[in-house]
């Protein structure tokens, strides 16, 4: 069995794929997700201890273990969002193209639903996907954030990497992190957007023509298209008046 932390970096996208694929078995999901740091019988005896033997019941298992693993505080529960640069929210979801699977995170700030980091990989690698999607984030805000931000995300490993932590420590952010899918709902909600409301329209052929299409739909997410939760006004406008 792999180190707790590069399991739950996989973890992550099984359960995204359990979620979309309810009885699909966890020897189709290892030939999908294709993990280059695991074997086959590795990938189903983790997935076995963490409750997806069942495939006709969707798990209701958490997607890291609890033991060796650093968890965080859930800081949001009955948080009241007065402006930007307050809590921070992320998440990685993955995209299929070909039979193969590409990942893309991004992080989006919870008041203006503005995403301002994100990034396009073929890995799960901390280096590949949050580390990237912040440090892009942090630029959009001039690199002079205030401290004491909330950074808020699921259990995955990518959001307690050491690399990582020393991101957040040096902007002096708070990390968070949910127990359950819902308790991340604004970033579960990006996910959705961006990939059944735009990248899935594109007939996307390549990883070079994703990660151009990526850049395409969140610009159009946040510049153009008009949100009923910040009164039909794009997350730019929001930004600009609030």
């Amino acid at each position: 069995m792999q180190h707790n932390q590069e399991c739950s970096l996989i973890l992550n996208i099984v359960a995204k794929v359990r979620a979309d694929h309810p009885t699909l078995s966890c020897r189709a999901m290892y030939y999908k997700i294709n993990p280059i740091s695991m074997g086959r019988d590795a990938f189903e005896d983790m997935c076995y201890q963490y409750g997806y033997k069942t495939e006709q019941v969707r798990s209701k298992h958490r997607t890291t273990d609890s033991s060796g693993v650093i968890r965080f505080e859930n800081l949001t529960i009955g948080i009241n969002l007065t402006a930007i640069n307050q809590l921070f929210s992320s998440d990685i979801t993955y995209f299929e193209i070909n039979e193969k699977f590409y990942y893309i995170t991004f992080v989006m700030d919870c008041f203006s639903r503005f995403i301002l980091g994100y990034s396009v990989s073929s890995r799960l690698t901390t280096e590949q996907t949050t580390l990237p999607a912040l440090t892009q984030a942090i630029k959009k805000r001039g690199n002079t954030i205030p401290e004491n931000i909330i950074l808020h995300s699921d259990g995955g490993g990518q959001y307690y990497d050491k690399e990582f932590l020393k991101l957040t420590n040096k902007y002096k952010m708070r990390n968070s992190m949910c127990e359950f899918a819902w308790e991340n709902g604004k970033a579960e909600r990006i996910n959705g957007i961006i990939k059944n409301n735009y990248l899935k329209h594109y007939d996307i052929k390549s990883f070079a023509h994703l990660v151009e299409k990526v850049d395409l739909a969140v610009s159009l997410y946040n510049n153009d298209r008009p949100h009923k939760s910040l009164k039909y006004k794009t997350p730019k406008h929001y930004e600009n008046i609030y």
